[in-house]
């Protein structure tokens, strides 16, 4: 069964709660909208029950937005591999340094997951044509679940990104359009294009359904690592769905009675330090990020001179008592050769940014030797091998 009910503002700002069974974006007040659920009757799940079922993120389908008798659009993403690396944190003097490597989802990033759950819900919501703008792997995964369901996909994306990430909308039947300028510059190029024809735009937190596939990222940590919360996540963050999403899936956890009510992990923004607008917002104390003129980073899932959802992410990484961390390129580069190296893990450089700032924070006594530390690496090295020869 599912315990979906409703839509509601994520600042709130005093709207009435939605209706899921409606085509629903931004909230009337501009912010995003988020998934809500009945909590309480949600207690009467046990998670004794996920033993047998399928390794993938509908394995918690009661907290996702798919209602009783559909099935959901999924290639097999999720429950992704969560592993010691041991001779990685030792070069730090970490002795219990985690990967959660999201390069083994569909399409080499943890952007299936968001896709998958926000077209399941386009679909069932009678949508023809999936839109959006990407800085690539986005624009993959929603190519290739908008094919899975059998939906036509229009792709926007800066025409100076990474040939492979266009190739491979090409790959999946998306129709790819080549934009001039950044994703935002595309995002707008996609709304002024797709909504006079009633185009279905799954842009990063201009609808409810991405968070809930990030989300489960979460829930996924907390069974992996025997329900207990790390010390630390290291999240790379661009559009900040995932940190978003996981915040929110703390308090549904610990809500549901599957953990009790403990410190939470403290929660790292990654940044490129050529666009890093939560960084300067964090660091200024300011509740939202100024737009960052003049984006550059090879990192094309940083390259995002604005976050929707940028309160969002301040608010995780604040009440979490986290912190965040800018890295320049050529850092990201050396990160991803030393995950390479001491994890064999095929890291993107947001992968690398990641650990980079691991660094700086073992550095500057923050984190402790024998604290947990997961990074997320959120996309593979596959598409962004030409950095390696920079």
């Amino acid at each position: 069964m599912s315990f979906f009910t409703h839509l509601e503002c994520s600042v709130p700002c005093g709207a009435a709660p939605l209706d899921p069974r409606g085509r629903h974006f931004l909230c009337t007040c501009g912010a995003p909208l988020v998934a809500r659920y009945d909590l309480d009757a949600a207690r009467r799940w046990s998670r004794d029950t996920l033993a047998g079922r399928e390794p993938n993120m509908w394995r918690y389908r009661e907290m996702l937005p798919l209602f009783d008798g559909e099935v959901p659009v999924t290639l097999g993403e999720g429950f992704t591999p969560l592993f010691h690396a041991r001779s990685l944190g030792a070069t730090l003097g970490l002795d219990r340094l985690y990967i959660k490597d999201e390069s083994l989802n569909p399409t080499n990033s943890f952007k299936a997951r968001g896709q998958s759950a926000a077209i399941t819900r386009a679909k069932y919501l009678g949508a023809t044509t999936i839109a959006l703008p990407t800085a690539g792997n986005a624009g993959n995964a929603a190519a290739a679940y908008s094919a899975a369901a059998g939906l036509a996909c229009e792709v926007f994306i800066p025409k100076d990104a990474k040939r492979p990430f266009i190739d491979e909308c090409r790959l999946y039947g998306a129709n790819v359009t080549l934009v001039d300028g950044l994703i935002t510059d595309a995002g707008r190029m996609a709304a002024e294009t797709g909504g006079p024809r009633g185009w279905y735009d799954v842009s990063t937190l201009k609808e409810p359904y991405r968070i809930e596939g990030k989300k489960t990222m979460a829930y996924e940590l907390a069974e992996q690592m025997d329900w207990q919360w790390p010390d630390w996540i290291v999240y790379p963050t661009g559009g900040g769905t995932g940190m978003v999403g996981m915040w929110k899936a703390f308090e549904e956890i610990e809500r549901i009675g599957w953990m009790k009510p403990a410190k939470r992990p403290r929660m790292v923004s990654v940044q490129a330090e050529n666009c890093a607008p939560i960084v300067r917002a964090f660091k200024q104390g300011t509740e939202k990020a100024e737009p960052w003129a003049g984006a550059s980073t090879l990192a094309d899932g940083l390259r995002v001179p604005r976050a929707i959802g940028d309160f969002l992410i301040l608010r995780a990484v604040r009440q979490s008592g986290g912190t965040a961390l800018a890295v320049s390129d050529e850092a990201m580069v050396d990160g991803m050769l030393a995950i390479g190296k001491h994890a064999g893990v095929s890291a993107a450089p947001e992968g690398g940014a990641a650990w980079v700032a691991i660094q700086q924070l073992v550095a500057d006594g923050a984190i402790q030797p024998t604290e947990s530390v997961v990074l997320f690496n959120t996309g593979g090295a596959l598409k962004y091998l030409d950095v390696l020869n920079r």
